[in-house]
């Protein structure tokens, strides 16, 4: 594999960050555009070069990196992680369009058919989300970039991932009160019967796949998700990380998403419009482009990456008294 000059917009979140080290790692030249700062949690590699400039302000990212010598805009790959509206996607298009060999468009999984007609889910799986605006967003973005690629030949890829995670991430509803309610001997709500499937991809796997996509002109012009094969139940979701906290006998209630959602709507457009419908992927496409990607931290090992984190991290175990105090009316709720 050729070494690559890429652009990453954003850079320190759970997906990029991994992604911008594995570029690194395999050798490419990697560049960082964001409003300054370097997280604490996810610092970028010091072979990164950071530029800081507002990508949602044209002239600041010239201006940027300009500053570097050189061509700007003169890149191989664009990799855009910080994109969620179509008006977003057109400051892109105005800032690289037929300056760049790669435009690489994080999407969402959850912008496919809520609930599925079918699984797996393969990219061929429908566009439609009728409940989360989120979701709906992606998906004017991405018609936004099929229909730049169809009229003018713009070198997109779009990539949806589903649920990523790193050690930073409680994935359960409550996030880090539950665990806190767990290891108080509280109850702990859980969505639907706890048994439908839960694809979540551990963000080292995501990026081996995202990366070797990068610079591939067979990744060009075409869409792919990218999710690890690994969809354990929410029950053992939840299970593993009560082994992890080390609470030998969780109490789990299983309320319907429904309710959930009517006494806390905070939490209903992304459970109702993502995380109460099983969902399983084929990923058959980016596997026959990126053949080693693969599934290797299963939730059992990830659930204990991520308590052994928090408990190293005091500061990161916040209870969300909004959160709590919701569980405490769901729980309150007649149960038959």
């Amino acid at each position: 594999m050729s070494s690559k000059r890429i652009l990453f917009i954003g850079g320190s979140g759970i997906i990029s960050s991994a992604c911008v080290a594995r570029a690194v790692a395999v050798g490419h030249d990697v560049t960082v555009l964001n409003r300054g700062g370097s997280s604490s949690l996810r610092p970028l590699p010091p072979e990164v070069r950071q530029v800081v400039g507002d990508i949602r302000d044209p002239d600041s990212v010239r201006e940027a990196l300009g500053r570097q010598g050189g061509d700007p805009l003169e890149f191989d790959v664009v990799c855009e992680f910080t994109a969620f509206t179509p008006d977003h996607v057109r400051v892109d298009l105005e800032l690289f369009e037929g300056r760049i060999g790669q435009y690489v468009f994080i999407s969402s999984a959850s912008a496919y058919q809520t609930p599925p007609s079918r699984l797996p889910v393969t990219e061929s799986t429908p566009l439609v989300n009728p409940v989360w605006d989120y979701s709906r967003d992606k998906i004017a973005c991405e018609d936004l970039l099929v229909a730049a690629m169809r009229e003018r030949g713009f070198p997109a890829t779009i990539v949806r991932p589903s649920h990523t995670y790193d050690a930073t991430l409680l994935p359960t509803l409550g996030h880090w009160t539950d665990v806190a309610r767990m290891r108080a001997a509280r109850p702990v709500v859980v969505h639907g019967d706890g048994t439908s499937l839960w694809t979540i991809t551990h963000h080292s796997d995501f990026a081996v796949a995202f990366v070797g996509i990068l610079g591939n002109p067979m990744a060009v012009g075409d869409t792919f998700h990218i999710t690890g094969d690994h969809a354990p139940t929410w029950n053992q979701i939840y299970g593993w990380l009560a082994e992890a906290a080390g609470v030998a006998d969780p109490e789990f209630v299983h309320v319907a998403s429904e309710t959930i959602a009517a006494v806390h709507p905070e939490w209903g457009p992304g459970l109702l419009g993502d995380k109460a419908h099983s969902m399983v992927f084929d990923n058959a496409k980016v596997k026959a482009l990126v053949p080693e990607f693969r599934t290797t931290v299963t939730f059992d090992e990830g659930a204990r990456r991520i308590i052994e984190f928090h408990d190293a991290h005091p500061e990161l175990q916040q209870v969300d008294p909004v959160a709590d105090a919701a569980f405490e009316r769901i729980l309150a709720l007649p149960r038959r």
